[in-house]
């Protein structure tokens, strides 16, 4: 066991992200993950490459990996690892994603069986080049899970399908017990942060998916240089749009290629963000510096 320095989580890839000229600051003394490989991690590591399955874990070089599938918890990445956005804060690959592989649902129902999960997270790259952003591959493997593990409960975390009302309702009638669409950043940002992304259409999206009656989450990154100010104003907007659970957590940069860090929060003012959420009305929040929006997400699906 060991304990790693989280900027240096990932080494330098072929990620075509813009260069930022920046040294990167030094860490809090809060940000200190114990890199540990037990039983059921290894377990994990081996069922994902026995079926040939990606995770966000690792292709965006989650700090919590250790924990959570050492807890026998992980994030499903389907449709590739390859995606067709560039937004500047995300490590994963950009560029042309391969053709869909027909066989990936059946092949994470596998894995779901295989690793006796209770709660299963699935999501993916955005892959704007297909006529319904993939929206079917969700459905098929919501499908396959349930009919392999009927008690698993399952969380899907979707790209906005550029706004398409036909391929959320692909999503929607399959009625995971929790659809999540992260916001990730404030209004003011997301054009320069996002940029194939628009903040409106994420609220839109998370609004509609609660019309269709599905519990609805998304997620926030803080220190991409919003103010606390800005903060609030996308919780009053989730709110405005009855989305049920919140995950705040810190931006770190993945590489020197990346956007550079603005702020490291404090604990304490991640804490003031998590009364704040349950004030406005949040069912569930989860706020913390090395929160990331499947963080404890077994845990969720029952808040109300």
């Amino acid at each position: 066991m060991s304990f790693v320095p989280l900027g240096d989580l990932r080494a330098s890839s072929g990620i075509n992200h813009p260069p930022f000229e920046s040294s990167r600051p030094r860490l809090p003394s809060w940000f200190k993950v114990k890199a540990r490989t037990g039983p059921d991690y290894l377990e994990i590591k081996h069922t994902l490459e026995r079926l040939s399955l990606h995770t966000i874990c690792e292709e965006a070089r989650c700090p919590n990996r250790w924990e959570c599938w050492n807890a026998r918890t992980a994030t499903f990445l389907i449709l590739g690892d390859i995606c067709t956005r560039r937004c500047h804060y995300c490590s994963v690959e950009t560029g042309r994603p391969r053709a869909v592989d027909e066989a990936e649902p059946a092949r994470v129902a596998e894995a779901v069986q295989a690793l006796g999960l209770r709660h299963a997270v699935i999501t993916s790259v955005n892959r704007d080049e297909l006529p319904d952003g993939g929206a079917s591959v969700f459905g098929e493997t919501i499908r396959q899970i349930r009919q392999l593990n009927s008690r698993c409960t399952i969380e899907v975390l979707i790209p906005d399908f550029e706004g398409s009302e036909a391929a959320l309702v692909t999503v929607c009638v399959e009625k995971p017990d929790i659809l999540n669409h992260n916001i990730e950043t404030v209004r003011r940002l997301f054009p320069s942060i996002r940029p194939q992304g628009k903040y409106q259409r994420s609220i839109d999206l998370l609004a509609r998916a609660k019309d269709y009656g599905v519990k609805t989450k998304s997620g926030l990154i803080l220190g991409m240089g919003e103010t606390l100010d800005e903060a609030w104003e996308v919780m009053r907007d989730l709110r405005s749009v009855d989305c049920d659970i919140l995950t705040i957590g810190q931006y770190l940069q993945p590489t020197r290629d990346h956007l550079p860090v603005d702020k490291f929060y404090d604990p304490t003012e991640f804490s003031m963000l998590k009364e704040a959420g349950f004030a406005m009305g949040f069912s569930h929040v989860e706020s913390g510096p090395l929160v990331r929006s499947s963080y404890h997400a077994e845990q969720q699906v029952s808040s109300d």
